[in-house]
């Protein structure tokens, strides 16, 4: 269950790299199942023909017309504009071994210098003939070793019930040429709770600036090379339901 909340949160975190901070929202009805989800970035005044660091956060939620648990996601596919870079030159690297069966305060103290997002996500798990519960977990987001020549993320969740658990998973940021799109991040979601669990809500912040050879770089970064900047999102559902959802949002271009 940790696990699918992490890689939601990972892609969440995607969204609001290159696509959120204004007030068009996106919000998808598919069949039943309604997915909604903003967020924003600062500051958003930008350069026009060259990336500037930016903070970053994003939300998103998962629900139902009749107010059921919503079918079990499968699949969320993002395409994020090509005016948005990640830069990972002289942050230090988090390892799977370092954060392995560790707490959330022990992850982030072993992994401190690698820290690039903090979140928080809740799922609702029905099992039969009991109650639906909801459970939550914090979220760490460390800058991890590259794969494929690609940066990736190293997410990492501890839950206590009903037992001590650990969850660390790697997530790669791929490059694409698709038009408006540069890049694109797949999660395949595993079962929660042998599909008695789905993702209700998650939320997440980027910002991370270091000194590399005598310059600040930032985690995040983007430039508002046409006034906007856009993300593209695909669902699939364990009932076969399927969505997709373009997010535009506005920039102003620094004078």
């Amino acid at each position: 269950m940790r696990k699918t909340l992490l890689r939601m949160l990972i892609v969440i975190a995607a969204v609001a790299l290159v696509g959120a901070g204004a007030a068009e929202a996106l919000k998808l009805r598919v069949g039943n199942i309604i997915v909604s989800g903003d967020g924003g970035f600062t500051p958003t005044t930008l350069p026009k023909r060259h990336n500037a660091p930016i903070n970053l956060y994003g939300h998103a939620k998962f629900s139902t017309v009749d107010g059921s648990r919503p079918s079990p996601l499968r699949r969320l596919t993002l395409e994020f504009d090509k005016h948005g870079a990640v830069e990972t030159r002289g942050l230090p690297k988090c390892t799977q071994q370092k954060l392995i069966a560790t707490t959330v305060k022990t992850a982030r103290r072993n992994c401190r210098g690698s820290i690039v997002g903090t979140g928080f996500g809740t799922a609702l798990v029905e099992l039969p003939e009991q109650r639906g519960i909801k459970a939550s977990s914090a979220l760490t987001l460390f800058n991890g070793p590259k794969r494929h020549g690609n940066p990736t993320v190293l997410g990492h969740a501890h839950l206590d019930y009903p037992a001590p658990t650990t969850y660390v998973i790697l997530i790669e940021i791929q490059k694409i040429s698709h038009g408006r799109y540069g890049f694109k991040t797949v999660a395949d979601f595993p079962r929660i709770a042998n599909d008695y669990g789905s993702p209700l809500y998650g939320r997440l912040k980027i910002g991370r600036k270091w000194k590399y050879k005598g310059k600040t770089l930032s985690f995040a970064n983007a430039r508002c090379a046409d006034g906007r900047l856009q993300a593209q999102a695909e669902v699939t559902f364990k009932d076969g339901t399927f969505g997709r959802g373009t997010v535009f949002k506005p920039c102003k271009v620094r004078k």
